[in-house]
């Protein structure tokens, strides 16, 4: 007997219409366990902002270092669980070949005024292949740049959760669906190609890029010492004038990487952006995820055929 995935001529798995393929299919408990490290990664970054001057956790030190040990545990649990309920081989062998790929781009520009050549694939990949695989995507292939380029520390954690929202919103975005029935229009089902996924991928791209180094910067902004009372964080101050030194701070420190990223990634996006989504959507239609795995029994040997 012989296991071996059943597809019909022309080597393709069996679609609806409009059905969209996925390496990793979301169920109940991977889309809690999204949710869960979402919300712990929302008080991990934001911490400073939310807590109250009569909790005891805006006067501490150690929330930061406390958040950091949690969000590597939680993000393995999230990483376990939609492998256990959606990472086939193929979807791993994709998996490993996308994050080397981008954790190879990153070094590229070594941060260089924000040259990072990495959010381009990462949108387009999760833009592809789904927010599950997205998320596990941006979080292992930043894991394995920090390798490359020895940025392993207590911000590697922030890091990977932040890639990891940004290839999961590229595949939350709309007008992704598959190929439309033979007799719908291709705008009118809800599908989105060429020049107009382009401009949405780019326009996202943008605002993720910006984002992600303003988020960034909530990692460590509370427990920087020696600067301006105009731009530090003052513990139990009201949330309007922390936030008002904060934006200060992204202002004087971080927006000349920032925008050159947005820009890189929007460059790349219009330029490479088609051949890269028509490569990735080539290679997951021949991985065949889709397609439902056949047993077949053999006819003993010696048998006289028909």
């Amino acid at each position: 007997m012989s296991a071996a995935p059943h597809l019909p001529e022309g080597g393709r798995p069996p679609a609806g219409p409009g059905r969209r393929t996925r390496a990793v299919r979301l169920g109940p408990r991977s889309v809690a366990a999204l949710v869960l490290v979402s919300a712990v990664g929302v008080l991990a970054f934001g911490w400073p902002l939310l807590a109250d001057s009569a909790s005891g956790l805006a006067h501490s030190r150690d929330a930061p270092w406390l958040f950091t040990a949690l969000l590597p545990m939680l993000l393995a649990v999230v990483v376990a669980t939609i492998a256990d309920t959606g990472l086939d081989a193929k979807a791993i062998a994709m998996l490993g070949v996308l994050a080397a790929a981008g954790a190879a781009m990153r070094p590229l520009g070594a941060g260089t005024a924000g040259i990072e050549p990495m959010f381009f694939l990462m949108v387009l990949s999760g833009r592809v292949l789904g927010p599950g695989f997205g998320f596990v995507l941006g979080s292992v292939a930043m894991f394995a740049s920090a390798l490359l380029t020895g940025g392993v520390g207590p911000w590697l954690p922030f890091q990977m959760l932040s890639m990891g929202w940004v290839a999961m919103g590229a595949g939350l975005l709309p007008g992704a669906m598959g190929d439309p029935p033979a007799r719908a229009k291709p705008r009118a089902w809800g599908r989105l190609r060429g020049r107009r996924e382009l401009a949405l991928l780019a326009a996202y791209g943008a605002v993720a890029a910006l984002l992600y180094g303003l988020v960034m910067n909530l990692q460590g902004w509370p427990y920087i010492g020696g600067m301006a009372s105009a731009v530090s964080f003052v513990p139990g101050d009201p949330l309007a004038q922390n936030l008002a030194r904060y934006l200060a701070y992204c202002l004087a420190t971080s927006l000349g990487w920032d925008v050159p990223r947005a820009v890189v990634t929007v460059l790349l996006t219009c330029t490479l952006g088609g051949t890269v989504l028509k490569a990735l959507r080539r290679a997951t239609r021949r991985a065949a995820f889709d397609a439902p795995v056949a047993f077949h029994a053999e006819p003993p040997r010696g048998a006289a055929g028909p």
